[in-house]
């Protein structure tokens, strides 16, 4: 009986493919191509329904019914047809006005291309969507993808600011809005999340990731992907969902961006995949290449990652896409002799589809012929991508993502500002607050807005920041004037970003002189951080400091926001500036959020997701270090330090102050002992001590006393975000399992070993109340 509905409903999916085709050959220009069109899809009809007949998988229908359109419509593909479906080009054009790829336009109407990337806008995709559904042999819809990564028109705070939050129910949402705008505009696919941990703030990309910390960014990856896919990719307002970089990209040696990778495959295990691996529990759709070698073996030709690894180990069943032209730079890495080689290379790694380069197109083919390249891997690869526009419910009908009239009522509506401010918001830190300079007090009347970044618009939103317009960003200085407009705020630039220029100084001081406090806007160009943008010092830029020693000399209040994508090394400004409020690129509500922060509307409540280092010498630095044989001693030379440094950060991970004070009781225990088949209670109270209402993310760390392998001083394994009123006390609860205190042991085996360990719990990685029990 099983087998017979199985069979019904594949004769009917059959039925409904018939119809879709049938109706997009009646609008065909020519009468014979839609007669051919007629008959070879009257075979995929067949066969749909033919493959579900007398089938008892344990799959579900909708699985089963993708499963047999794929296999229906590879059996009449042509070998050029299943290539084109792998090669993915840009629409996007140069400084010029032409197109870095002009015959793009061609390879869509022939079927020689299977994705474009760089073209959104509803009518813009239904141009070329109808383009590839109505003079192709077969219609086969394009995928439309695009860099959508903290936002596509509203534009939020760059990811590693939201990792500050400690929010995952608002990145989530972030990501939603997000996705409505992206699909709105004919999108339906975007390469983000970055899932790569990184802990050199040297390399410009920190900021597009979650920072240091492997269970923190693993956390934000699952909730990235479902904001971005909900829970049905067949929804018209989701898009799908790309991982990247595949894998360890952030650890790139000297922090300078595409540059090697070395290391064991316990920390390539433990620290760089359980993102991904996080992310693709989470559903996402796609997977894509990083530029970098791994022990020696280029990503984008890495049979280790992508066959044992992705589809072997975890099952994947997405696609896998290059990173842009990163087939092509196998030539460059010195593993490929030439164009045929590198394709090669790539396909036997189980590459699916190929960004730019144009290698797939060129040569993949030939690969077949000559018995290079199985047809069976080829026909694995196209299925792979053809099941996700299945997914994306593109056949069914092709311009779905295509709507004027959505796009038109998605785009920047007062919820997406809204949902960006909120996220704004919490994403600031706290860094400094002597003697509570801020909240800024009710009686000040003149306030000197001073620096190169007080207004500007441009900066804000950061990089990739997709299609947003800078120009619609609040810059710090409007956001003052709409929040306070009875107070006069007196504005002076400086001095550049970058540029060293002193000129501006005078005028500086002489505003800061009339004024009852100075906000210093401090920080960098937002073409500092990103792609291709490392940094070999990470201090303020120019002759930015020099400014705030300047400001600082005449003793006002000072407050120093900082907007940036990295950590900096600002030794001098914590030393100096009585409160320091880091607000990254906040995107399109930048001022509004920062006024609503500093008067006090909203108690800032953001942690550290990354260390920042008092030098670059200290680099890399981050909270989980390993102890040495011979820990720090100060009264010992030969210990492990520095000779003229400390081997303490500017500020830890997890760090970051509020306008209240939060006290933690002693931690209380189910139990002093531990079975690995059980759990165990980690009991805190929260109280807040201070006069504000605020928000405390609670912070759980272990430490394996005596392990195997040398265990790390201490791993995140729990947070919980809490808002209490002044005066009131919580108790926070975390629950902890055998699985937070597994590891990769010495045989590289995956598990815990018995013996005692330490917890703890805190407002930062150091600020901490400890406790012990024994895992038996």
């Amino acid at each position: 009986m099983g087998s017979f509905y199985g069979c019904a409903r594949s004769t009917i999916g059959a039925a409904r493919t018939w119809f879709y085709y049938k109706r997009i050959i009646l609008i065909s220009n020519s009468r014979v191509e839609a007669m051919k069109k007629m008959l070879i899809l009257a075979i995929v009809t067949i066969l749909s329904a033919s493959f579900g007949c007398g089938s008892n998988s344990p799959v579900s229908d909708s699985e089963r019914s993708i499963e047999q359109k794929v296999d229906s419509l590879l059996s009449v593909m042509t070998l050029q047809e299943k290539v084109g479906q792998l090669t993915l080009y840009t629409s996007d054009m140069d400084q010029t006005g032409a197109f870095l790829r002009p015959e793009y336009l061609e390879d869509v109407r022939s079927g020689n291309v299977g994705a474009i990337f760089n073209a959104y806008g509803a009518e813009y995709t239904r141009e070329l969507q109808e383009m590839a559904v109505n003079e192709t042999r077969l219609g086969i819809p394009l995928l439309f993808g695009y860099d959508v990564i903290h936002g596509h028109r509203t534009i939020f705070p760059v990811p590693l600011g939201q990792a500050a939050s400690w929010d995952l129910d608002l990145i989530e949402a972030s990501e939603r809005v997000a996705a409505r705008e992206a699909s709105a505009e004919g999108l339906h696919w975007t390469f983000a999340p970055m899932v790569d941990i990184s802990r050199d703030p040297r390399w410009g990309r920190i900021v597009e990731g979650a920072g240091e910390d492997t269970y923190l960014g693993s956390k934000i990856s699952a909730a990235r992907v479902r904001g971005f896919q909900g829970n049905d990719l067949g929804d018209v307002q989701t898009i799908a969902a790309t991982m990247k970089h595949f894998a360890a990209y952030g650890a790139a040696k000297a922090g300078r961006d595409y540059h090697t990778v070395d290391m064991s495959d316990r920390e390539l295990r433990e620290i760089y995949l359980p993102p991904f691996k996080a992310g693709f529990d989470a559903g996402a759709a796609t997977v894509m290449t990083s530029f970098n070698t791994l022990n020696g073996i280029p990503a984008t030709a890495n049979e280790y990652l992508f066959e044992d690894i992705l589809r072997d180990e975890w099952g994947f069943d997405g696609f896998v896409v290059t990173d842009y032209t990163a087939i092509m730079e196998l030539l460059f890495h010195g593993v490929a002799r030439d164009e045929q080689h590198a394709t090669e290379l790539a396909m036997n790694a189980g590459i699916d589809m190929s960004m730019q380069d144009g290698f797939y197109q060129r040569n993949l083919a030939d690969l077949v012929e000559e018995g290079k390249i199985t047809e069976e891997q080829l026909d694995n690869a196209v299925a792979n991508v053809l099941r996700v526009k299945y997914q994306l419910g593109l056949f069914e009908d092709p311009y779905r993502y295509s709507s004027t009239e959505r796009e038109e009522a998605e785009i920047m509506k007062p919820e997406n500002i809204e949902t960006a401010r909120d996220m704004a918001r919490k994403s600031m830190v706290l860094l400094k607050n002597q003697n509570q300079v801020l909240p800024i007090k009710d009686d000040v009347e003149t306030i000197a807005v001073i620096g190169p970044l007080a207004d500007s618009q441009r900066d804000l939103i950061g990089s990739w920041s997709a299609a947003g317009d800078w120009s619609k960003s609040v810059s710090l200085l409007q956001g003052l004037k709409n929040k306070k407009p009875e107070i006069n705020f007196i504005h002076a630039k400086g001095t550049g970003i970058d540029d060293g220029d002193t000129s501006g100084f005078d005028a500086a001081v002489n505003a800061a002189r009339q004024a009852d406090m100075v906000i210093l806007a401090l920080g960098e160009a937002y073409w500092m951080s990103g792609e291709a943008a490392s940094r070999s010092e990470i201090d303020l830029p120019g002759a930015q400091q020099e400014l705030a020693k300047e400001i600082h000399a005449l003793g006002k209040p000072t407050v120093a926001v900082l907007m940036n994508g990295r950590p900096l090394t600002i030794n001098w400004l914590d030393e100096n500036i009585p409160a320091i409020l880091e607000t990254w690129f906040l995107g399109t509500t930048t001022g509004d959020a920062i006024a609503d922060v500093l008067f006090g509307d909203y108690n800032p409540s953001g942690k550290l997701p990354v260390t920042f280092p008092k030098s670059v010498g200290q680099i890399p630095i981050h909270y989980d270090m390993k102890n040495t044989g011979r820990p720090f001693d100060a009264n010992n030379k030969y210990t492990s330090k520095y000779l003229d440094i400390s081997n303490e950060p500017l500020y830890v991970f997890g760090h970051g102050l509020s306008y209240t004070t939060f006290d933690y009781s002693p931690i209380t225990l189910s139990s002093n002992k531990m079975a690995t088949s059980d759990s165990l209670q980690v009991s805190v109270t929260v109280s807040n001590t201070g006069e504000y209402a605020g928000e405390e993310v609670v912070q759980l760390y272990l430490h394996d006393k005596v392990a195997s392998i040398a265990p790390p001083a201490r791993r995140l394994k729990g947070f919980q975000k809490i808002n209490l009123q002044p005066g009131e006390s919580k108790e926070v609860v975390f629950n902890v399992t055998n699985k937070d205190l597994s590891f990769y042991q010495k045989d590289m085996s995956y598990g815990s070993e018995p013996g005692e360990f330490m917890v703890f719990v805190g407002g930062s990685s150091k600020d901490t109340q400890s406790a012990e029990f024994v895992l038996e």
